[in-house]
C-alpha cells in the first residue's frame, strides 16, 4: 500500500503534490504568457504621439426653428440692418440669425410671459406688440412677406438682391409702404431690429455675439465675477467673458 502524504516517504502521485504542482504548471502558463512576453526582444518600434485633440464643435450653431430658406432670408436682413463696417463685424459673422432662431424656438417665440388672451385692442405706439399672433407666427409670416414683396418688386427673391434693394425692401417695411393684410409691416421690422441688436450684443451663450466680437467693438467687459482690481481705478479696457467661462471654470 502506498502511503499517504506527510506520512513516510513523500508520494509524488499525493493530492499535495498534486495541486502544488499543477498550480505551479499553471501560474507558469499564466505568467509566461504575460510576463514571458515582456522578455522577448522586439523590434524597435516607432512612438506615435497621440492625436492633438479636436477643436470642440459649436453646436449653437444649429437652428432650432427657421427652415434653411427662413434662416437665409433672416441672415441677408439682419446683415442689412447690422452690416459689417470699419468698427467691426456685421450681424452675419455675429451669429445673430441664430440668435433670433434660438429665441423664437424657446419662450420668447411662444410669448410665454406675455397675456395673451383676448380682447384684443388696438394698442398706442409705446405699447410696443399688442397683436394675438405669437412672435414665431409673425417671424413666419413677415419672412414670407419680405420674399413676396422681392418678388413683385425686383422679380427675385430677397436673398439674390443687390444690398440696395434689400435697403429699399426693408425700407418699404419700416414706413409701411410695403401694404400687408396679416400683419403690420413696420411692426415686424422693430422687432427684427431689436432681435438683431439683441443677438450683436447679447451673451455669446445665446448664440450671438460671435466670439464676444460685438462687446469687444464697445469695450464691454461682459460678464465679470468681479471688478475689484479696477474699481478704484480710471477707466480699464477689460478682455470680455463670457457666462459659459464661468461654467467651466
Amino acid at each position: 500500500m502506498k502511503q499517504k502524504d506527510g506520512q513516510g516517504a513523500p508520494d509524488k502521485l499525493s493530492r499535495r503534490n498534486f495541486i502544488k504542482n499543477t498550480g505551479f504548471v499553471l501560474g507558469g502558463a499564466v505568467l509566461g504568457g504575460a510576463i514571458g512576453t515582456f522578455m522577448k526582444k522586439t523590434p524597435a518600434q516607432t512612438v506615435v504621439p497621440p492625436a492633438a485633440a479636436a477643436e470642440p464643435k459649436n453646436f449653437n450653431r444649429a437652428l432650432m426653428f427657421f427652415t434653411p430658406e427662413q434662416y437665409a432670408i433672416t441672415e441677408a436682413a439682419v446683415e442689412r440692418i447690422f452690416p459689417a463696417d470699419e468698427s467691426g463685424p456685421g450681424a452675419k459673422e455675429l451669429g445673430v440669425a441664430f440668435f433670433i432662431d434660438h429665441q423664437l424656438a424657446g419662450e420668447y417665440g411662444f410669448n410665454a410671459r406675455d397675456y395673451m388672451s383676448p380682447p384684443f385692442y388696438a394698442g398706442e405706439k409705446v405699447q410696443g406688440y399688442q397683436g394675438r399672433l405669437k412672435r414665431r407666427e409673425m417671424y413666419e409670416i413677415g419672412l414670407r412677406e419680405l420674399e413676396n414683396y422681392s418678388q413683385a418688386q425686383f422679380q427675385t427673391g430677397f436673398v439674390q438682391l443687390t444690398d440696395e434693394q434689400k435697403d429699399k425692401v426693408l425700407k418699404a417695411f419700416e414706413t409701411d409702404e410695403a401694404k400687408l393684410t396679416t400683419i403690420s409691416a413696420s411692426g415686424f421690422f422693430k422687432a427684427l431690429r431689436s432681435n438683431t441688436l439683441e443677438g450683436a450684443y447679447s451673451d455669446p451663450l445665446y448664440g450671438g455675439n460671435t466670439d464676444m466680437k460685438g462687446w469687444q467693438m464697445r469695450n464691454f467687459p461682459g460678464a465679470q465675477m468681479s471688478y475689484a482690481t479696477v474699481i478704484d481705478k480710471d477707466f480699464t479696457k477689460i478682455p470680455p467673458q463670457s457666462l459659459q467661462e464661468h461654467m467651466t471654470h
